[in-house]
């Protein structure tokens, strides 16, 4: 397995929407961690040039990550939300996208993926069906699951995924719940309780995502069971990263997270802003049509530097977060992780905290 391999255990998250490059993928893997490239928001033929990218970059195993599709948005939803985002428009000189139901070219990247295999794959928003999972197994990719409650772990394990990624409510972007119930949000399990409890039964290796920023997180989550952390948002700031300078800039401040559906219709964790406040009350459950509707928005304000605009998206912990290379930075996460195993161990021993 893939986890085995590894000389650092830790995944690059597969930060779709702009932070995915195969630059930082493939950093990421050849420093000996494991790197995703995010397929969300891709058509099939750019995700094959991206692929081809990262593989002319490192010869070191890598996964593809591919949101599974939901289902169409209530009727009249949408519109009722995108009349009130006429001010927004109107300040930002924009007309609103067309928003629209698609399931992100899921059969030609599926049918990708069968045809160019990578060594992972894993799925986020569901667990597909029993089928495509066997189909990966056969074209030779291990498969991998978001989860974050212990029922999805339970049955993504009894669907043949090899690993789950166990998803905490700190984690920057969006949840990956397998059904976006508005009676739930902002109820989900911190990290360490859903390592627990998906742990006390889980059949196949765990992989910690959510709020992980430094080294003694890395080994808190390896402590409490997990065979790897997944980290994204420390990663937004590197310079291969594909993140837009006003989100840099963002991630570097002080700004407090919150929960919202405002940006694209599906619950997600973002810097507080402007349009996070103004319109999270209001944001029905409407993913993707929402993604559509706002896209104008959101490049108007990557365009122009109005951080009131663009989706923030970051864990609990994005000030945390520093700028330097990314080889460079899991190198440094897993000596910071080391030494937090080691005082741990004394402390445990009898030691106490030394110095």
């Amino acid at each position: 397995m893939i986890l085995d391999q590894l000389s650092i255990p830790i995944v690059l998250a597969p930060l779709a929407g702009g932070g995915s490059t195969p630059r930082l993928t493939a950093a990421v893997s050849e420093a000996g961690g494991f790197g995703f490239l995010a397929a969300g928001y891709l058509t099939a033929p750019v995700l094959a040039e991206r692929l081809a990218q990262t593989r002319a970059l490192t010869s070191a195993p890598i996964g593809v990550n591919v949101f599974v599709p939901g289902s169409p948005a209530a009727p009249g939803i949408v519109e009722a939300y995108a009349a009130t985002l006429a001010d927004d428009a109107r300040e930002a000189g924009v007309e609103l996208g067309v928003p629209r139901f698609d399931d992100d070219d899921w059969t030609a990247k599926i049918d990708l993926l069968l045809e160019a295999p990578v060594p992972v794959v894993s799925f986020t928003f569901g667990c597909p069906d029993r089928a495509v999972i066997d189909g990966l197994h056969e074209a030779g990719s291990e498969v991998w699951v978001t989860v974050t409650t212990p029922p999805e772990a339970r049955y993504a394990a009894s669907q043949g995924a090899d690993a789950l990624v166990a998803q905490g409510i700190e984690a920057g972007g969006h949840r990956s719940s397998f059904l976006d119930d508005p009676a739930g949000a902002g109820d989900g399990l911190g990290l360490l309780s859903l390592l627990q409890l998906a742990g006390a039964d889980a059949s196949v290796p765990l992989v910690a995502a959510g709020g992980i920023s430094t080294g003694g997180a890395v080994a808190a989550v390896l402590a409490a069971g997990a065979a790897a952390a997944q980290i994204g948002t420390a990663f937004l700031r590197c310079p291969e990263a594909g993140t837009a300078d006003v989100y840099r800039q963002a991630l570097a401040g002080t700004g407090t997270t919150a929960l919202t559906r405002a940006f694209t219709g599906r619950l997600a964790r973002g810097i507080g802003n402007r349009f996070l406040d103004r319109h999270t009350a209001a944001a029905p459950v409407a993913y993707p049509e929402i993604h559509y509707l706002t896209a104008p928005l959101r490049a108007a304000g990557r365009a122009s530097g109005d951080s009131g605009l663009v989706n923030l998206w970051a864990g609990q912990s994005h000030q945390l977060s520093t700028d330097i290379p990314a080889g460079r930075l899991v190198r440094e996460l897993a000596a910071q992780a080391r030494t937090a195993c080691q005082r741990a161990a004394e402390r445990l021993a009898g030691g106490g905290l030394g110095g």
